[in-house]
């Protein structure tokens, strides 16, 4: 692999996991080379289902970004005017390979994160739904015009690529966010991206990375680095950069949303969820807690459409309870390459500390533990990152741990007597990425999808994501910006209109004195 990873190779594929002689060391990628970085600094990647370091990443200078950026700066001054329809062509191959290269693809994304093959293999999927949205360029793009705006006068309005993008990227999806979300709308509408991937699951872009030039992307459009936080300040305030796509922590992104935009970029920043379900008494209950621990065990809980707290009505409330642990605790816990494992590894030692410190947290607010996965093992991973699903139940507004984001499998119960004060308890907290409603009554699911505030509503639907052709429609301190994600958003967010008044002088005119005062901008 070219970006400087050997897997382990067919082995891997069948859980068979094998040290590595060498930790390879990565690098950064301007101007389609692979760059060996002059920082002192390298920050290590871990394979979370083993405890192992596997590879390390550097921490690049401020040099090496600035080399990034104006990479991107000069790719797009000939990509830019490169025609939409060549510019897909490079989106059509890329998908092809992404198909060939599937499961290669989602092995690495399980290996660096911990998902389970399947959901990694959704990870992976994800990436190109977005890219079959881009291929959707040339009409999404395509602009509007008029004939005789005044008398004599036509408009045209054009879409045109804004320039080079900075795309900020979390742990949690190493393939979808930063190849899916940012990538492929960016760069089918002419604009350029410096990508600052996470230092802790980095290498599934960087594969996506090598496809992309493989399917004859050229240099400079796409470039890719590592590096903390203070390096990555630089591309807020940068004046080459003239817009920012952000995923991650809300307080992260309210610093990021206030400083680019200060700076007059546009702004997108996707943020923390703590998404409720609402179940209501007729709602078909086995089918739903099975929906419901897909929604909150998936991923081990890292995604910001996982479902973390169910709200359920008092009258089913113990049934559901009962349901849930039951269905939770058939969960196997195993390497996330293991292809039997339905249950894989948090991303690192530190994150698996705190998930743990947020059970313990809610135990002492007062919270029943129903299920306790604080002390699992799995013979073989010692080493491994791995949290069991854990419920709590009886929790009430009031503890932290039914309104902040734990980012793991905990799955949170709270109880209500009516759909009607289960709908208000949601509506309080203040994340509002998605919100969901288990129930076989149209009448309380019209009225809930009418006022919740949830961006994303799902009836019966645990994961209300939609696909890649709506945004993605994260509300309150879950978004932070005017246009959202995929869809017919990210094209607005990645153009800029113009408009262009015509008037074409017939001999008469030439020969005018006079020119009214607003010269033709008033219709009629």
């Amino acid at each position: 692999m070219p970006f400087g990873l050997k897997l382990y190779g067919k082995k891997i594929l069948k859980g068979d996991v094998q040290k590595m002689a060498n930790i390879k060391t990565l690098k950064y990628f301007a101007n389609g080379e692979w760059l060996e970085s002059k920082s002192e600094k390298y920050m290590d990647i871990h394979n979370p289902s083993t405890g192992e370091v596997i590879a390390r990443t550097p921490c690049c200078t401020v040099d090496e970004v600035e080399e990034a950026v104006q990479s991107a700066k000069e790719a797009f001054k000939t990509w830019s005017q490169t025609p939409v329809m060549k510019r897909t062509q490079v989106l059509y191959k890329f998908r092809e390979l992404l198909i060939e290269h599937m499961d290669e693809l989602a092995t690495l994304c399980a290996l660096e994160h911990g998902k389970v093959f399947n959901e990694a293999k959704g990870d992976i999927l994800k990436v190109k739904e977005p890219v079959e949205l881009a291929l959707s360029a040339p009409s999404l793009t395509m602009g509007d015009s008029m004939r005789d705006t005044s008398n004599g006068y036509d408009t045209t309005l054009y879409y045109e690529p804004v320039g080079v993008f900075a795309g900020i990227v979390p742990f949690n999806f190493p393939g979808m966010i930063p190849m899916g979300w940012m990538v492929p709308c960016c760069i089918a509408a002419g604009n350029t991206i410096v990508l600052k991937l996470n230092s802790q699951t980095p290498m599934t872009a960087m594969r996506l990375c090598d496809l992309l030039m493989e399917a004859g992307l050229p240099k400079g459009v796409v470039n890719l680095v590592t590096c903390t936080r203070n390096e990555a300040d630089l591309l807020l305030k940068h004046p080459d950069i003239k817009g920012i796509t952000f995923v991650g922590t809300t307080g992260v992104g309210q610093h990021v949303y206030a400083t680019a935009a200060s700076t007059g970029k546009r702004v997108q920043c996707l943020c923390e969820a703590k998404n409720h379900a609402l179940v209501l008494e007729d709602a078909a209950l086995e089918r739903s807690a099975r929906g419901i621990i897909n929604s909150a065990f998936g991923c081990a809980g890292e995604r910001c459409m996982a479902l973390p707290v169910v709200v359920a009505q008092e009258s089913i409330a113990d049934k559901l309870v009962a349901l849930l642990k039951q269905y939770a605790s058939e969960l196997k816990l195993g390497a996330a390459y293991d292809k039997e494992s339905t249950l894989g590894p948090v991303v690192s030692a530190a994150h698996k500390e705190r998930v743990i410190g947020w059970i313990n947290k809610g135990i002492e607010e007062g919270a029943t533990l129903v299920l306790d996965g604080r002390n699992v093992t799995v013979p073989g991973l010692e080493g491994g990152y791995f949290v069991g699903p854990t419920i709590l139940d009886n929790v009430t507004e009031d503890m932290t741990v039914g309104t902040q984001e734990i980012f793991g499998p905990v799955l949170c119960i709270k109880r209500v007597k009516t759909f009607e004060e289960g709908l208000a308890l949601m509506n309080r907290n203040p994340f509002a990425n998605g919100s969901v409603i288990f129930t076989q009554s149209g009448y309380y699911a019209r009225e809930f999808a009418k006022h919740t505030d949830g961006g994303m509503v799902g009836v019966n639907v645990g994961i209300p994501v939609p696909v890649g052709v709506f945004p993605f429609t994260g509300h309150k301190k879950s978004f932070f910006g005017d246009l959202h994600c995929l869809g017919k958003d990210a094209f607005r967010f990645f153009t800029e209109t113009k408009a262009v008044t015509t008037r074409w002088f017939d001999e008469e005119e030439k020969k005018a004195t006079h020119v009214d005062t607003w010269d033709g901008s008033v219709g009629g």
